[in-house]
C-alpha cells in the first residue's frame, strides 16, 4: 500500500507498461525505472523488505509521476533516455556509472548497432551519461544510446526491432572478399550488406530509422514508413509495398514479453482472481520418451517447495498411440492424470502449472484437453535450444501474469523439465531391455 501522504500523478497508478518517477520533498528526483504493470511495480517498493539502499530510497519519496507507453519496449527505451536526462541520484547509487550498458551506432560505411560497457566508453573519451557526443567520438559514432539498466533486455530489444528494422553487422564484400549472403540475410533480418543487395546510402536509411527507435520516436519511423508504402502502391511497386507493410506491422505488433525482467514482479502474485500462483507449490513436468515410436513411455515428475518430491512421480506407458507421434502421446498422458484427478483427488491433487516437453503443438493439445475435462491449469512448454539459455518457452503471451510466472520459474522449469526427461528415459531403457 502507497502511504496517502505520497502525491501519485492522477491520483493513481496504471496497470499499464510506462516509466516512473520518485520525488523527493523538494522536487528531486530520486530515481528513474521501468515496469510491465506500473501500478503492480510501484507498491512493491512499498509491500515488501528492502535492503538498506531501497530502503533510503523509498523513505525520501514524497512524488510519484509516471509516463504511459504502449509496450514494454518503449518502456525500456524511454528509462534509458530519461535516465540520461536527469542522472538520479540512486539510478547511479545502485549501479555503478562504468558497468551500465550503451548501445552505439558505429559511424563507417555500413554503420553497426554495437553494445559497450561505460568503462569502454570512458576510455575513448566519452564520459557516462554523456548528451553530446564530442567531435573526436562523432568520428567513430553516430550516436550512443542509455545508460541500459538490463543487458539483456537491450539485446533481446535489439533482437526484437531486427524483424521491422533489418539491421546487419556484415561487412561489405568488397572489405571481405566474400558474395554469399549470411545466415541473417536468408532469414530477413539483414538486408543484404554482405553481397552487395543494398547501398550504403539505401542502408544509411535503414540505420536512421533504428536511431529513431532508440531515441524513442517510434511513431515517427511508422508515419515515414506508411508514407514510403503508399508511395509505392501509387506508383505499383506493390512488392515494395508489401515489404514495407510487414515491416510495419512488425513494428507495431512487437512481442516483448520477453523483456519482462525478475525486476518487474513479485512472488507469490495473483495470476488470476481464481489463481494464486505460488513457486513453491506444486509444479508437474511431463516429457516422452520412444525410439520410433517403440518401447514409448511418458513421465510425470513433481517439484514442491522448488524440489523433485519424488515419491509423487508417476511413469506411463504408452497404450493407444500407434508410431512415432509425441503430440498424442503426451495427450493420453495427460488425459490419463486428468482421469485420475478426477478419481482421487486426494492423492494426485492438481498442480499449479504443467510443464510439458515440447513446442506450440504439444501445449495446444494440452490445453484442449484441460478445456475438456474443465480445469484451469496454466500450461509452459519448453522448446529446446542450443543450449539452456536458447530453450524457448512457450505459452499464451497475451497472459500478462502467465508471463510474469514464466520469467520467474524459467530455471525451475527446466530443471524440472531435465528430471522429466530423466525419469522417462530410465523407465524407456527398462522397457527395452526387457524386450
Amino acid at each position: 500500500m502507497i502511504p496517502s501522504e505520497i502525491k501519485i500523478q492522477n491520483s493513481s497508478l496504471p496497470d499499464a507498461p510506462g516509466v516512473y518517477l520518485f520525488f523527493d520533498a523538494e522536487g528531486k528526483i530520486l530515481y528513474i525505472g521501468k515496469a510491465t504493470s506500473l501500478k503492480k511495480r510501484v507498491a512493491s517498493y512499498f509491500n515488501k523488505a528492502h535492503g538498506d539502499r531501497i530502503s533510503q530510497l523509498v523513505s525520501k519519496i514524497k512524488r510519484i509521476d509516471y509516463i504511459q507507453t504502449s509496450s514494454v519496449i518503449e518502456a525500456l527505451v524511454l528509462e534509458a533516455n530519461k535516465i540520461r536526462e536527469y542522472r538520479p541520484y540512486f539510478n547511479i547509487l545502485l549501479k555503478d556509472d562504468k558497468s551500465f550498458l550503451y548501445l552505439v551506432i558505429t559511424n563507417e560505411l555500413y554503420p553497426k548497432p554495437l553494445l559497450c560497457r561505460g568503462l569502454e566508453l570512458e576510455r575513448e573519451g566519452i564520459k557516462p551519461f554523456q548528451k553530446e557526443l564530442s567531435a573526436k567520438a562523432k568520428k567513430k559514432y553516430l550516436a550512443v544510446y542509455g545508460p541500459y539498466t538490463s543487458g539483456s533486455s537491450l539485446k533481446r530489444a535489439l533482437d526484437l526491432v531486427r524483424k521491422a528494422i533489418p539491421w546487419s553487422v556484415c561487412d561489405s564484400p568488397e572489405k571481405t572478399q566474400k558474395s554469399k549472403p549470411c545466415f541473417n540475410a536468408h532469414i530477413n533480418l539483414c538486408p543484404g550488406v554482405c553481397t552487395g543487395a543494398i547501398s550504403p546510402q539505401e542502408y544509411r536509411q535503414t540505420i536512421k530509422q533504428l536511431m529513431l527507435f532508440f531515441a524513442g520516436k517510434k511513431t515517427q519511423i511508422l508515419r515515414q514508413m506508411k508514407r514510403q508504402m503508399t508511395e509505392q502502391a501509387r506508383t505499383e511497386r506493390f512488392e515494395e509495398a508489401e515489404v514495407v507493410r510487414k515491416k510495419v506491422f512488425a513494428l507495431e505488433h512487437i512481442q516483448d514479453i520477453a523483456l519482462i525482467t525478475k525486476e518487474d514482479f513479485q512472488l507469490p502474485f495473483s495470476v488470476s482472481d481464481k489463481f494464486i500462483f505460488d513457486l513453491d507449490g506444486r509444479i508437474e513436468a511431463y516429457d516422452i520418451s520412444n525410439i520410433s515410436g517403440t518401447s514409448s513411455v511418458g513421465s510425470m515428475v513433481v517439484f514442491e517447495n522448488g524440489q523433485p518430491a519424488k515419491d509423487k512421480y508417476r511413469k506411463f506407458k504408452i497404450k493407444t498411440v500407434v508410431g512415432a507421434n509425441d503430440v498424442a502421446m503426451m495427450e493420453e498422458v495427460v488425459r490419463r492424470r486428468l482421469r485420475r484427478a478426477q478419481m482421487h483427488q486426494k492423492s494426485w491433487e492438481l498442480p499449479q502449472v504443467m510443464i510439458i516437453d515440447g513446442g506450440k503443438p504439444q501445449v495446444n493439445r494440452i490445453k484442449m484437453v484441460l478445456k475438456e475435462f474443465g480445469f484451469n491449469i496454466p500450461v509452459i512448454g519448453i522448446a529446446k535450444g542450443f543450449d539452456r539459455k536458447q530453450d524457448e518457452l512457450i505459452f499464451d503471451h497475451a497472459n500478462i501474469e502467465l508471463a510474469r510466472v514464466a520469467v520467474a520459474g524459467k530455471e525451475l522449469f527446466q530443471k524440472a523439465r531435465d528430471e522429466a526427461h530423466r525419469f522417462a528415459v530410465a523407465y524407456h531403457r527398462k522397457l527395452r531391455s526387457r524386450r
